[in-house]
């Protein structure tokens, strides 16, 4: 079965930091480009960043850009997000997906950031 299960949420000052990670498995992990995104309440879903395959290519979105950094480790099938400087606007369940061509979704994990 396909799997990717988002971990390393919870409840945060702001200014404070995080690391999420991403654990995959059932597909061929260094075949997939990985995204993280996320969904505040009431609000639609966002993409925040992602990784290619290989690792060599990163895309932030604007809201993030600067204080959050996506990285991968093939071996260990796992990506990560680490996020500092963490404001309010960053509250949101948090969800990694796998794609190529079909897109696996996983469950997601929750960041709190208080102000």
């Amino acid at each position: 079965d396909v799997q990717l299960q988002a971990s390393g949420g919870g409840l945060v000052q702001a200014g404070g930091s995080l690391r999420l990670s991403c654990a995959a498995s059932g597909f061929i992990f260094d075949d997939y480009a990985i995204g993280w995104f996320r969904q505040a309440p009431g609000k639609e879903r966002e993409g925040v960043s992602c990784i290619s395959s290989n690792g060599n290519t990163t895309y932030y979105s604007d809201s993030v850009k600067g204080r959050f950094t996506i990285s991968r480790d093939n071996a260990k099938n796992t990506v990560y997000l680490r996020m500092k400087n963490l404001k309010s606007e960053d509250t949101a369940v948090y969800f990694c997906a796998g794609s190529r061509g079909i897109t696996y979704w996983g469950k997601g994990t929750q960041v709190t950031v208080s102000s």
